[in-house]
């Protein structure tokens, strides 16, 4: 199994705005489990500290190999919210690691 674990720091936004770009990412990512069949498991968590100096969002997910995290990762869908990636964040940090 492959754990592909990616963190993301979101764009200097207003709070209330920022709250919003988080929960709008989170859910796209969720929705992903259900239209890529390679993807066996996913988790998203929030900072609850929503002006902290880290990450604001982690993203969890497991991959029977690497040959279905590489199916995932050019997945029409896995594309689309990599568009709200790119508009959202300014940092980005991923480990993928057998299990």
């Amino acid at each position: 199994m492959i754990n592909h674990v990616v963190l993301f720091k979101l764009k200097a936004y207003p709070a209330a705005e920022k709250q919003e770009k988080l929960n709008h990412l989170k859910r796209a990512l969720l929705d992903l489990k259900g239209k890529i069949g390679q993807l066996k498991y996913i988790e998203v968590g929030t900072n609850f500290e929503l002006d902290s100096k880290s990450y604001d969002l982690c993203l969890l997910s497991h991959f029977e190999n690497e040959a279905d995290l590489d199916i995932y990762r050019v997945h029409p869908e896995h594309l689309k919210v990599l568009e709200l990636v790119k508009e959202y964040t300014d940092l980005r940090a991923a480990v993928d690691y057998k299990f």
